[in-house]
């Protein structure tokens, strides 16, 4: 977030290193894709089991035609996600998060995501972290306004008729048990047509944070935590930069008092032959390699430290001659479960909330149907749930691997195929319908090959047999 008066004119400081940048554009397009899959739903529909069967009758059809729909209704809303271009904003929601801690979300009816910096709002939550009171500041055109608003504001001593001047929109949301009562106003003029309820469960305003303080309105961000080895990095960086550039500085130093003079050495053209001593010569030098060692092993350290803190690669890479794959997926799931918390506070404020307004805005628009509040509800697959299930596929091919090292080929022979299959593909998040035999497939399939088999035994004796009835006939008729 920029410093208090910054605008396009001005001018950012430049810091002497860039890893506080890369680490943030990689976390959070880590975040990114491991929130918001690409080509893959994050949620699921889930309906009880109780209220399938009773919509159901039993029937197995029936429920399987309830799946199906539910599938197609999560496959229209994740068409809505990919078409509305959602990632864009979220990514930057989430550089938001990382750096700043706090950021506010807003999805209109009309599509898409506007995300809203720090310096743009004011939040005040009660002590469970529920909002209770927000305060948006936007600068508009007039010309956006309604006619009278426009009349209103023109009469303001602060307005000078400049088409390039912008007012200040202030939209006020305050919560009122699980009702929302929002308006907007501009100098104190309320605008007609902005004033209304909506219930708090789908409310297009996502207040977001990054880490959940009990009894504080704003959260703290990833930055903030590792902020001493960010300071320490820069401070050490800009000291080389520095001391680099003075000690690549070249001076000769003459003796007056020699032989050899200064205008000898400074005109004289490369392998040129001069008369001079060459004691009377010296080259001004710093002697500082030692300082400046001693300050890159620091900022090594630190990097090392700074890299495991926003996932980049370098510290999942072991510095050694040999390093296995095994190794290397181990510590990159063990960086991964440290965003745990992080991943469950996204869930609740920001996933959850995003799958509920999509819904109600599509079913408004007449894309899909009005479904029972009570019975249909979205569940996150992604995220902690992902994480769960990275655990239990690490299990599963533990235990498959220790049996058949303990009982050989033969110990594999104890699995049930068919409930295996299913755990590794819950395990993989993959949907297994129709591509995994069902086992009534299995069993017909292996009675056929049963069949065959028997035929094929049956076939070559039936054969023979029939020959030689055949030429038992031929030598009756011959006598």
């Amino acid at each position: 977030m920029p410093q208090s008066g910054h605008n396009a004119s001005s001018n950012l400081p430049t810091p002497f290193q860039g890893m506080g940048a890369r680490g943030v554009n990689n976390l959070a397009s880590k975040l990114l894709l491991a929130l918001f899959p690409p080509n893959s739903s994050f949620f699921r529909l889930n309906v009880p089991e109780l209220a399938i069967q009773a919509i159901s009758g039993g029937d197995e059809k029936a429920k399987t035609e309830i799946e199906k729909t539910l599938g197609a209704i999560e496959r229209d809303v994740q068409t809505e996600v990919e078409s509305s271009a959602l990632r864009v904003s979220a990514f930057e929601a989430l550089k938001q998060l990382i750096c700043c801690g706090n950021v506010l979300v807003y999805l209109p009816q009309e599509g898409g995501m506007k995300v809203y910096r720090m310096d743009r709002y004011v939040i005040r939550r009660d002590p469970m972290g529920e909002p209770l009171e927000l305060l948006i500041k936007e600068s508009v055109s007039p010309q956006v306004l309604p006619s009278e608003v426009r009349e209103a504001i023109k009469k303001s001593p602060e307005q000078k008729g400049d088409p390039r001047q912008t007012v200040d929109l202030y939209t006020w949301i305050i919560r009122n048990n699980d009702t929302l009562h929002v308006h907007q106003e501009v100098e104190d003029i309320i605008i007609p047509g902005t004033s209304g309820t909506l219930p708090i469960d789908v409310s297009p305003w996502l207040p977001l944070r990054w880490a959940k303080i009990d009894s504080e309105d704003y959260g703290r961000g990833h930055v903030e935590e590792y902020l001493g080895d960010l300071r320490s990095l820069e401070g050490l960086m800009q000291a080389i930069v520095e001391g680099s550039a003075a000690a690549a500085k070249m001076i000769f130093l003459v003796n007056p008092n020699g032989t050899t003079k200064a205008s000898t050495i400074s005109e004289a053209p490369n392998c040129a032959v001069r008369a001079g001593k060459a004691d009377d010569v010296t080259v001004l030098q710093a002697n500082k390699f030692a300082d400046f060692k001693t300050a890159q092993e620091v900022i090594t350290m630190i990097q090392q430290r700074l890299a495991q803190a926003f996932l980049l690669m370098e510290s999942v890479t072991r510095q050694a001659e040999r390093v296995t794959a095994e190794e290397i997926r181990r510590m990159a799931g063990e960086l991964e479960d440290a965003l745990g918390g992080v991943y469950s506070i996204l869930t609740q404020e920001f996933q959850l909330p995003l799958v509920r307004r999509l819904m109600f805005q599509m079913e408004n628009d007449g894309k899909l149907p009005e479904l029972p509040k009570d019975l249909v509800k979205p569940s996150i697959v992604t995220g902690v749930e992902a994480l769960g299930r990275g655990h239990d596929l690490n299990r599963l091919i533990m235990f498959f691997n220790i049996l058949q090292q303990t009982f050989g080929p033969g110990g594999m022979n104890a699995i049930n195929t068919s409930v295996a299959t299913t755990q590794l593909a819950n395990a993989l998040s993959l949907d297994i319908e129709g591509l995994v035999k069902t086992e009534d497939q299995m069993a017909q399939e292996q009675q056929m090959a049963q069949r065959q088999q028997l035929m094929q035994q049956i076939a070559p004796e039936a054969i023979r047999a029939a020959k030689e009835q055949g030429q038992q006939q031929q030598e009756q008729q011959v006598q």
